[in-house]
């Protein structure tokens, strides 16, 4: 099984971030997760083995087709793509 790695916060539904450990935006966006209070999950998929990152790209791919980064996906329904505050915090109000 996929370890992810857990942030404490506020509960506003399932939040997991698909990550790269050395993407600016992916690091910024956890960040910014983190300023708002919220609890969320994320995976950093460039640090995982081969066979558990293409099994984590085929899952994002299901959400974002180009299989870019960040992809958050929230309570496993919404998709929000790249550095999109505004997106997020509008599928949060939402739930």
């Amino acid at each position: 099984m996929i370890e992810k790695i857990h942030v404490a916060g506020e509960n506003r539904g399932e939040i997991l971030v698909y990550a790269l450990s050395t993407c600016g935006w992916c690091r910024k966006t956890k960040e910014h997760l983190k300023k708002m209070g919220l609890a969320f999950d994320y995976i950093d998929v460039d640090l995982l083995d081969p066979a558990e990152s293409e099994e984590v790209m085929e899952t994002v791919r299901k959400h974002n087709e180009k299989g870019s980064f960040p992809t958050i996906v929230v309570n496993d329904e919404h998709c929000v793509v790249g550095y999109d505050m505004d997106r997020l915090r509008e599928l949060l109000k939402d739930e």
